[in-house]
């Protein structure tokens, strides 16, 4: 376990590491940039850098040895359904959040069709979040892998988001959370895009999030929309 800054979440747990590009939201990837990293500090998990797929058995009993409640974001340096993790570990996944009914875990993919594909092999207790990553309208189809599978809470992360979203269908979604990218060269965000996203939350009765406008200077851009922070979750129960 991993205490987060990620705004939505509290820790991170990472069965799987390692990844590679798939689509235009993944060209600045963090999570390349921070496994390099990880790997020059020499940390045995993250030995084969970031284009390598591993599991880690090692992984799976921890948050058995977490006392407190806590929201977790699953895979923050991975895709649990990366075409190379094989179903039999994404079942092992499965299996430790279904013991872990405390627990709220937050799983995010690019990879909806492998998602769908999977969904009924997969147990999907109440406490499993899923969510995918949609970051322009070119991948708006993921949505669509989202909502046949067979979790009960269903989100979108529109991070980076890149480009206008209009007319989404959000049937059977629970939550979307929007951000801007950050980091050296940022892709600009414009906040008539962020705004539309919020209102056709609102008209959807969806609980809208908004983490940052992101640029060069995240904490200096802030997050506040109309001049409020947007911190709405999928359930009356808040994080910390």
């Amino acid at each position: 376990m991993a205490q987060s800054s990620i705004e939505w979440t509290e820790v991170t747990w990472n069965p799987t590491t390692g990844c590679d590009k798939l689509s235009a939201g993944c060209k600045f990837c963090y999570a390349e940039v921070m496994s390099k990293r990880l790997q020059a500090m020499g940390i045995e998990k993250y030995a084969d850098g970031f284009k390598v797929i591993r599991t880690h058995e090692s992984e799976l009993s921890r948050p058995f040895a977490w006392r407190k409640p806590t929201t977790v974001f699953v895979n923050s340096m991975s895709d649990l359904f990366h075409v190379d993790v094989p179903l039999t570990f994404i079942k092992r996944v499965f299996s430790t959040m279904n013991q872990c009914p405390q627990h709220k875990f937050q799983v995010l993919t690019k990879r909806a069709e492998l998602l769908e594909q999977f969904s009924t092999e997969l147990h999907w207790t109440d406490n499993i979040w899923m969510g995918v990553s949609v970051e322009d309208d070119r991948v708006r189809h993921r949505i669509d892998g989202l909502r046949k599978c067979g979790a009960k809470t269903k989100f979108l992360s529109l991070e980076p988001l890149l480009g206008p979203l209009p007319g989404l269908d959000l049937t059977g979604i629970h939550w979307v959370i929007v951000g801007g990218e950050s980091g050296r060269k940022p892709r600009p965000i414009q906040e008539e895009w962020v705004e539309d996203i919020r209102k056709q939350c609102e008209a959807a009765g969806v609980a809208f999030f908004f983490k940052q406008w992101g640029g060069r200077n995240k904490k200096a851009a802030g997050r506040e929309l109309n001049g409020r922070t947007y911190d709405e979750m999928p359930t009356e129960t808040r994080m910390g």
